[in-house]
């Protein structure tokens, strides 16, 4: 699924451990969203939108399911 992470991470200046740390989940979690390979569960994508002030479709693209 594509998303918006990467860009909305360095726009904060976070890199993925300080990601992770935030939302509760490892490193290799925001690796693998990154780079489109995992589709996030309900409660991570909304903690991920709350994170960057975001509705969830700001944050992951609804039209890139694969």
């Amino acid at each position: 699924m594509k998303n918006h992470l990467r860009v909305l991470r360095a726009e904060r200046e976070l890199t993925q451990a300080d990601l992770a740390d935030r939302i509760g989940v490892s490193r290799q979690t925001i690796v693998a969203l990154e780079a489109g390979k995992y589709a996030p569960s309900l409660t991570l994508a909304f903690k991920l939108a709350k994170l960057f002030d975001r509705p969830v479709e700001g944050v992951f693209d609804p039209d890139s399911f694969e």
